[in-house]
């Protein structure tokens, strides 16, 4: 599962995402485009945004918000990453944290190199 855009994972999208995948971030961490945020159900890769919030209106009913409930992620040590990944993936060493990428970022580079390997 990859992320398609920038910015702040939200628990909202998370607990939607995790019906289809085991995930590898929790609420509140920084994503970017071309991360690896999740181990997809399917062999094929799942492009899918993790920021995406609730959409706020001025109606409230009782009973209608659920509360949020997240199964712990995935901790990505280095030779589990490296196990992991594919070809087409890297990983990522930071002082604070271990993630797994897509080589190519943006999703027009990654169909380019598909096209190029085929």
């Amino acid at each position: 599962m990859i992320s398609d855009r920038t910015g702040s994972s939200n628990g909202f999208a998370l607990q939607n995402l995790q019906k289809r995948s085991e995930l590898f971030i929790g609420t509140g961490e920084a994503v970017y485009e071309g991360m690896v945020i999740g181990e997809n159900s399917r062999p094929e890769d799942l492009i899918a945004n993790p920021t995406k919030t609730k959409q706020l209106t001025n109606v409230r009913a009782t009973g209608s918000d659920e509360a949020i409930k997240l199964t712990r992620p995935r901790e990505m040590t280095l030779e589990l990453a490296i196990e992991w990944i594919e070809e087409d993936e890297l990983v990522e060493v930071t002082p604070e944290s271990i993630r797994v990428r897509k080589r190519y970022l943006s999703e027009a580079d990654r169909k380019i190199a598909a096209k190029k390997r085929n």
